[in-house]
């Protein structure tokens, strides 16, 4: 049979035109009323090659190269549940809703796509890209909301839209068509800076000052999710009996893993979204009587008993020790394998712990060699880190290492005392300092 002759073919090419959909570029409302129509709280939109969006062009590309216009969403989340002490409560608050997202987009795309308009809808949360090591998610919601102009980064490191406050949750479609008009971020931000999510943290990761502590957020709020599973799977290989499994994880985590595996991941704590009273539609009680919103808000949170997971010598460790006697702290492993000396620089500015430099003031030239050759610059002063490439200034200590013989020490598989003596790292100046720089780094 000939190709033109085929009955798909000859089907397709007899049958009525479809519906046109709006002329191209596509009207910018007409695209924010189908998003609201579909179950959005709100959208908007924003063009592929905003500046302040570069960093992202690769990943958005890699789910859909012919994205021009990006159309950010979000839905609300019920307040109470997330504020509940219960965690079933509130993590089925979260998950209900990144499922509601992920359908209002999958609506829009379905509509777009029977106008003959291409587009994609990237996933607000779950489903992740999940092999790791590398970014597990794709399109980062977060930026491209910002750009939109639904709200604004908060001290908590959550969007706050300036109606809706902190309870939204964010998704991202990738349309094919350019818009005849885009948003711009918003000109304040709703953001209240009044701390409430640094006093309800429950391992210290909020500042004062605003700094974030990624590592003590993952290792707590994140335990039973992706990263820390691995965890789970050495205690299980490394244990000879069931005693010995049991030192490293109790009958309830094992419960509690089961149900993220079963289920869907559950959060530890969510407790900085959980008692932000920023938004329009948030602030009454706080601005009424703040001791009163204190109280009934951020109190059980603080009083609940529970167990925080810590790296050992972290700050994380001393804050909950310190600031929460009532909760039980255990100690954990960092279970995030490292397969490169890119991937170990990327992370020294997420897992540095500011409390354990108290005093530093050093600077570090480190040369990796063999096959990833690399050198670098590491500072420490005044508990703040940088990370530069190449060897700068004047070095206190010089660290000479072989790139693979350090990742088996960063993984675990290899004695820091064996590679010194072997001469696999070889450390020129103090090794006090060598040994305070590795004291910021627990785990």
């Amino acid at each position: 049979m000939k190709f033109d002759n085929h009955p798909t073919v000859v089907n397709v090419r007899n049958a009525p035109r479809h519906q046109k959909g709006p002329e191209a570029p596509l009207s910018a409302e007409w695209l924010k009323d189908l998003a609201r129509k579909h179950g959005a709280g709100d959208a908007g939109l924003v063009e592929i090659d905003r500046p302040e969006l570069a960093d992202q062009l690769d990943y958005i590309r890699q789910v859909f190269p012919e994205t021009k216009t990006l159309l950010a969403v979000c839905s609300r989340m019920n307040r109470e549940p997330v504020r509940s002490p219960v965690r079933s409560v509130a993590n089925q608050e979260f998950h209900t809703v990144y499922d509601e997202v992920n359908e209002v987009a999958r609506a829009i795309v379905t509509e777009l796509s029977e106008l003959g308009i291409p587009a994609c809808n990237a996933v607000a949360a779950f489903p992740m890209e999940a092999q790791l090591p590398g970014r597990t998610w794709t399109v980062a919601h977060k930026p491209i909301a910002v750009a939109a102009g639904l709200g604004k980064m908060g001290l908590h490191r959550s969007v706050i839209h300036p109606k809706f406050g902190s309870f939204i949750l964010l998704d991202t479609i990738l349309i094919g068509a350019d818009a005849d008009a885009y948003d711009q971020p918003i000109d304040y931000n709703p953001c209240l800076e009044c701390k409430l999510c640094v006093a309800a943290c429950p391992v210290g990761a909020l500042k004062p000052d605003g700094r974030f502590d990624f590592l003590s957020c993952y290792t707590h709020n994140y335990r039973d999710f992706l990263g820390n599973f691995s965890d789970f799977v050495g205690a299980v290989v490394e244990s000879k009996d069931m005693a010995t499994y049991r030192k490293r994880f109790s009958d309830g985590e094992t419960t509690s893993m089961w149900q993220s595996l079963s289920f869907k991941p559950g959060y530890k704590a969510a407790y900085c979204v959980a008692v932000c009273p920023a938004g329009e539609d948030v602030i009454n009680p706080f601005l009424e009587d703040r001791p009163d919103y204190v109280t009934k808000v951020v109190k059980p949170l603080q009083e609940k008993e529970e167990t925080l997971f810590v790296l050992p010598g972290s700050d994380a460790e001393d804050y909950a020790r310190r600031r929460y006697p009532h909760k039980a702290v255990k100690r954990v492993r960092q279970s995030i394998a490292v397969t490169s000396i890119a991937g170990f620089l990327a992370r020294l500015p997420l897992g540095f712990q500011p409390g354990r430099s108290k005093g530093l003031s050093a600077t570090f030239h480190w040369t990796f060699t063999g096959e990833d050759e690399t050198c670098v610059t590491i500072r420490i002063d005044n508990q703040r880190l940088t990370v530069e490439r190449g060897h700068q200034g004047e070095a206190d200590v010089k660290v000479t290492a072989d790139a693979k013989t350090w990742i088996k020490i960063l993984n675990r598989e290899y004695s820091m005392i064996n590679a010194i003596v072997l001469r696999k790292v070889r450390v020129k100046g103090s090794m006090g300092l060598f040994r305070a720089f590795g004291r910021c780094f627990p785990g």
